[in-house]
């Protein structure tokens, strides 16, 4: 059994844009797919997203790919590819910027977004931190609380834009530039909800031996209780849902979330796993 690895390192690598045509001869009725990979991997790894890229190309005739690039922004009004909607899948951090895309920028019409180990409730762990009961862990967290949230951190490093601090709720509501918006933790952007209630399918995966992403429950959009940092809640339990100030409970209801887990580490699965669990999103 074939298991794809996409490794999640400390730095963010260099954006860049793969474009892959029609298949000559194809029908070219497949809906086109907007890749996004996540912290540390680039576009082209053969061992993990550019093997990912050639997989579905094997898998779905015909089928337009763009690979991964925030730059893509400037394309999607002006890619003729596009204008009748696109699918998405974003791996790891690229998930949850591919879901501020589809609140924000609404034309063309993302159809389904599909979220493989991303963190829509950020982070408030390291990777492969030993453990809760660590008091190296405790240190390291509490020197990134006191920058986290700074003015500097949050314009120039991308992965403090995505920390969630549970024990200083207030602070992180202030200063997160990003996904205290994108939650609406400061106000209801009616805008965002409508745009992210328009997706057909909201898929999100979560890897249940996840040594990386902490806490594992934010890749099914759940996370630590406000004022603690040892308790979890649900996407169900908290009160985004139960105000519904994104839209998540109508599209709960509506069958529209779709919630995925698989036995591995951040980013593993086998190719079996993916066919039959992610691909019928695609066609």
């Amino acid at each position: 059994m074939a298991v794809l690895l996409l490794s999640s390192l400390l730095l963010a690598a260099p954006v860049l844009l793969v474009v892959s045509g029609p298949v000559p001869g194809s029908t070219n009725k497949t809906v086109p797919l907007i890749l996004w990979h996540g912290m540390g991997d680039s576009c082209c790894n053969p061992l993990s997203m550019g093997a990912i890229k050639k997989m579905i190309e094997q898998e779905i005739a015909g089928i337009y790919v763009l690979s991964d690039v925030p730059v893509f922004l400037l394309q999607l009004a002006q890619d003729p590819n596009l204008q009748g909607g696109y699918n998405a899948m974003g791996f790891s951090q690229g998930a949850q910027f591919l879901r501020a895309v589809a609140q924000r920028c609404p034309s063309p019409p993302m159809k389904k977004l599909i979220s493989v180990g991303g963190q829509h409730q950020g982070v408030y762990g390291l990777p492969r931190c030993p453990g809760e009961s660590s008091h190296l862990c405790d240190m390291i967290r509490e020197a990134l609380n006191r920058g986290a949230y700074s003015d500097l951190v949050q314009k120039h490093l991308v992965q403090a834009q995505y920390w969630h601090d549970p024990l200083n709720d207030d602070l992180y509501k202030k200063h997160s530039l990003f996904l205290a918006d994108i939650n609406q933790e400061r106000s209801v952007n009616e805008t965002y909800k409508k745009n992210l209630q328009q997706l057909e399918k909201f898929v999100m995966v979560k890897f249940l031996q996840d040594s990386v992403v902490d806490p594992v429950d934010t890749e099914w959009f759940g996370f630590l209780k406000t004022g603690q940092a040892k308790v979890t809640e649900t996407l169900q339990e908290s009160d985004l849902y139960k105000q519904d100030r994104l839209g998540l409970a109508a599209m709960d209801k509506a069958g529209k979330l779709v919630f995925l887990a698989t036995e591995g580490d951040h980013l593993q699965f086998s190719k079996e796993w993916f066919d039959a669990n992610l691909l019928p999103y695609l066609r």
